[in-house]
């Protein structure tokens, strides 16, 4: 198994959502070779952080902006990919052409790998705003 598989998956236990009864974990190893990983957390007015969203938190807090790799643990073996938000959020700490966002089945199985060029085409990113 994946340490990122194995991470994502320890935080989906801690994920808070009584409302859509839809655990997710999410887990991502930096440039640096650091692990964060994030839940997705619900509020009783439907506003959510997602997994992937908490563990890029993480990550800024911790003084990291550059993600190598991302893993996402949905509640069943289906496919759960990252939303459009959360794919604009990976996009903006990761290179585009390069980093693997990874979707595993909650029993393990690695259901897909994309590189977010895959997964967010024609992008908007930060080189599209100027000298940054």
């Amino acid at each position: 198994m994946s340490e990122l598989y194995e991470a994502a998956l320890a935080a989906q236990k801690n994920a808070y959502c009584p409302y859509s009864k839809h655990p997710v974990g999410a887990a991502l190893k930096t440039e640096s070779g650091k692990i964060f990983a994030g839940c997705n957390v619900e509020t009783a007015h439907y506003i959510a952080t997602h997994a992937e969203t908490s563990a890029i938190s993480a990550m800024v807090t911790a003084g990291e902006t550059e993600i190598r790799e991302i893993a996402i643990v949905g509640p069943y073996d289906g496919l759960c990919s990252p939303c459009g938000d959360c794919r604009q959020r990976i996009r903006e700490f990761c290179d585009k052409e390069t980093v693997q966002v990874h979707v595993y089945a909650q029993s393990g199985a690695l259901l897909k790998s994309y590189t977010i060029d895959e997964l967010l085409p024609d992008s908007f990113g930060p080189e599209n705003i100027g000298d940054v």
